[in-house]
């Protein structure tokens, strides 16, 4: 088990102790926390919380003030400190059998830098580089000609197929699939032929991958992912689908070819986007919308087909609204109706 001093965290985060010098063993919430456990308080609602729970010490922000209960760290962000910390321990006590597995399959000409580790039943094909630091857990494959850069993570059962490229800092989850080919056919000769797809997958730094998620190769130069993009599990991204920076791609978002996803947008859960779009830079797609056309830099869009957020909410309230409006256009008619009864001759 990991331990640090309250002093040693603070340290870490540049934080100010107030309180005893108590050991940390671990992590919770304020309410589910016990002894020996580190918490946080980011939202001032929460305050009276401090004095009941069962934490050991808190992260609570500069501009709170003394509070009474467990020893405290102030920070100028408490969440984004407490995240650190997390991490720092995650790393400490996280199990990784270094070095090279015995059962590991290498191929010839294959690089490794220092400090790399390669898992049980892995296999690395010919050409293939693989930068310092870099964990390869056990069950991936890496193809022929992949390149892959420093201080990445894959974990078990990635496939990374043939000549793609994988920067710095990169973390794929189990089960990701990186280079299949992209859905490409052509009616012809009375069947769908299959149309080669010989580009690549290109993923910059600092990037997540989810696991299970696809991401198909181009069908002739690069599907990119742009530096510092995140993607949830079970995503679908198409070929030649290019990516901009810090983008957010949530859970069964579906992404055709040929979209072009400027920097910053975010696509919440189960959004699909036809193909050849553009989705310009840090717009916003709500969950389950169906997008058909160009989405403008900046908008907020919902729906399906997609919409401007607020002409979305407006029809959907429009909607819940229709069966009473409907009954009353049938009040309405029926008065009509009586009224030229008593009127005719």
């Amino acid at each position: 088990m990991i331990t640090k001093t309250l002093k040693e965290i603070a340290a870490l985060i540049g934080g100010t102790v107030d309180g005893e010098n108590v050991t940390i063993t671990g992590f919770n919430g304020i309410k589910e926390a016990k002894s020996g456990d580190l918490t946080f308080l980011a939202d001032r609602k929460y305050l009276p919380l401090a004095s009941h729970t069962k934490a050991s010490a808190i992260i609570v922000s500069e501009d709170i003030g003394k509070i009474s209960g467990p020893s405290v760290i102030f920070v100028k962000d408490p969440a984004g400190s407490f995240s650190k910390v997390v991490e720092t321990f995650l790393k400490a006590d996280h199990y990784v059998e270094r070095g090279i597995h015995s059962t590991a399959v290498i191929g010839d000409e294959v690089y490794l830098g220092q400090n790399v580790s390669v898992g049980p039943c892995a296999i690395i094909q010919k050409g293939a580089r693989i930068g310092d630091d870099t964990i390869i857990h056990g069950g991936c494959f890496i193809g022929f000609r992949t390149t892959i850069g420093a201080n990445c993570e894959i974990y078990s059962l990635v496939t990374i197929r043939e000549c793609c490229q994988i920067g710095d800092c990169v973390i794929i989850h189990s089960g990701a699939v990186i280079g299949a080919d992209g859905f490409g056919f052509q009616f012809s000769g009375g069947k769908h032929a299959k149309i080669p797809q010989v580009g690549i997958v290109r993923i910059e730094d600092d990037v997540e991958i989810g696991a299970n998620t696809t991401i198909d190769r181009a069908r002739l130069h690069e599907t990119v992912i742009g530096a510092g993009t995140k993607i949830d599990n079970l995503v679908q991204i198409g070929h030649n689908v290019i990516i901009g920076k810090n983008c957010l791609i949530l859970a069964q978002a579906g992404i055709s070819g040929s979209v072009v996803i400027e920097d910053n947008v975010v696509i919440a859960g189960q959004v699909g986007i036809a193909g050849h779009l553009t989705i310009g830079k840090g717009a916003v797609i709500a969950a389950q919308s169906g997008v058909i056309r160009d989405v403008e830099p900046g908008a907020k869009v919902f729906g399906s087909p997609a919409k401007p957020h607020i002409q979305a909410k407006r029809m959907d309230i429009s909607l819940q609204n229709l069966p009473e409006a409907m009954r009353i256009i049938r009040d309405v008619l029926k008065r009509v109706g009586d009224l030229e009864s008593k009127l005719k001759p």
